[in-house]
């Protein structure tokens, strides 16, 4: 763990000196939570700090860090699709569903390696961060209650590959790996669930958005983390107007789309607006005057 905690800590380097918004794309080790993560990378740049989406602490894998004016941009991010790679120990059943909980071998093992697509009901975890009656489901679980009301949410599973399966000593599957692409919201471990006698062992993300996981941490421009936006490029006034929170008139958005818009200039972004009542209005904006 020492190495993963002086790798974050040089995660700071990355960033130029007078970046006043910035997005970072971190590998997340397993044992740590998405906030420690954040908190450790808040200490390096001494900026504001947030992400786009935490994962478990089991988790590992992609975590988008967002620096100084970029934090306004998490309402843009959060809802974007996610891929992951998850493996599902069969024959095994856990009580929060991951390798964290109460583990017990039950031996029985999936008919089928299937996993549902569409739009499918998932009833939140009790090891959620969800808050139920203005507490967060997490806390009632290390209380020991079980016998909580949990919201359920449907999402969206675009795509679940298997692409491997690991055997046991007796011939029968013991380890199942798939890839899947889901809607924001979705809890993985609960999919894995839907196998039957089953958890997911391992997580991995691999991907959010257009944005994939490399081989190491990286800055990524914020055009690339913006890319699902449409864009429009500003000339020097519509840029100066945009940089003192004017909205700008006579301007069409791009394919004459109501949400939100990126606004370059000399391909640089410095703004999401969106169009209303004929005026592109800034939400945020990234490099003001």
């Amino acid at each position: 763990m020492s190495s993963v905690k002086t790798r974050l800590d040089e995660v700071a380097d990355l960033v130029p000196e007078g970046t006043g918004a910035a997005i970072l794309a971190v590998d997340k080790p397993a044992g740590m939570t998405s906030h420690d993560v954040v908190a450790r990378i808040r200490r390096g740049t001494g900026m504001k700090t947030g992400h786009a989406g935490t994962l478990d602490p089991f988790a590992t894998g992609l975590l988008l860090i967002l620096l100084g004016r970029a934090t306004r941009l998490q309402r843009y991010l959060l809802g974007l699709q996610k891929r992951y790679l998850a493996t599902a120990r069969l024959g095994w059943i856990s009580t929060t569903g991951d390798p964290d909980g109460e583990l017990t071998e039950t031996g029985v093992l999936p008919t089928d390696l299937v996993l549902p697509l569409g739009r499918v009901e998932q009833t939140v975890p009790l090891t959620s961060a969800v808050k139920v009656d203005g507490e967060r489901l997490y806390k009632k679980a290390h209380r020991g209650e079980t016998d909580v009301e949990r919201p359920t949410r449907t999402v969206t599973i675009h795509s679940a590959e298997l692409v491997g399966v690991e055997h046991g000593q007796g011939g029968g599957p013991e380890r199942a790996r798939f890839e899947v692409e889901v809607s924001s919201g979705t809890y993985v471990r609960t999919l894995v669930e839907t196998l039957g006698d089953a958890y997911c062992e391992e997580l991995r993300r691999l991907a959010i958005g257009s944005v994939e996981l490399g081989p190491g941490e990286r800055v990524i421009p914020l055009g690339e983390a913006l890319s699902f936006l449409p864009a429009l490029e500003l000339n020097e006034t519509q840029r100066e107007e945009i940089s003192f929170g004017r909205s700008l008139e006579g301007v069409e958005p791009p394919e004459g789309s109501e949400v939100p818009v990126c606004l370059t200039f000399q391909g640089s972004v410095i703004a999401v607006a969106r169009h209303s009542e004929g005026r592109i209005r800034p939400e945020v904006v990234l490099e003001p005057a």
